[in-house]
């Protein structure tokens, strides 16, 4: 599967064909078809693999920390370094939300984002960490800021992952309002 991502990655998945990913393996069709019924199922496998290990390295990053702040941070290091050190998995990610065929397991991939960042998002407003606002749509901010500047930054101009990390999480902190601005506003108001 590494071998086709990084060709489909490379090369366009409609330009990549069967044969191009049996002849790199020196393996014939057959043992293809025996695994996958067909290229669309490779993608999906490989897409279905990417999300998995993107949990995984999310989940290894935030596991024994009790703080949720600190969670949603270090979540939001992990996701962005997995992107970073998986582009063509990424790149694969981001072709597959415009082809309708892939595009239920983009959804569902973002389904299990949300309903995995959740809890530590509801856990930060019960502290008293995170504004007391919907649970749902404060952590949809944070991962659409996250998503946003990943595709951008990291994907499409190359920025360090650790960078767009830091500069993510300073905006879910603080959001758009400048130091001291947020006592002026009020003052005005």
């Amino acid at each position: 599967m590494d071998l086709a991502s990084r060709t489909f990655a490379a090369e366009g998945y409609h330009t990549t064909s069967v044969t191009s990913i049996v002849d790199g393996l020196g393996v014939g069709k057959g043992v293809f078809y025996w695994y996958f019924d067909s290229k669309d199922g490779l993608l999906t496998e490989i897409l279905a693999d990417g999300l998995r290990s993107m949990r995984q390295a999310q989940r290894e990053a935030i596991a024994g920390e009790h703080d949720p702040g600190r969670r949603i941070e270090q979540g939001i290091r992990a996701s962005l370094r997995w992107l970073s050190d998986n582009r063509h998995l990424f790149v694969l990610m981001e072709f597959a939300r415009t082809e309708e065929r892939f595009a239920p397991i983009m959804r569902q991939g973002d389904d299990q984002t949300v309903a995995d960042a959740l809890p530590h998002v509801s856990a930060g407003i019960t502290a008293g960490l995170l504004r007391g606002e919907d649970p749902v749509v404060l952590t949809m901010a944070i991962l659409g800021v996250t998503s946003h500047l990943a595709r951008v930054l990291v994907l499409e101009q190359g920025e360090d992952a650790d960078r767009v990390a830091e500069a993510a999480i300073a905006f879910c902190r603080q959001g758009y309002v400048a130091t001291g601005a947020s006592a002026l506003t009020r003052r005005i108001a």
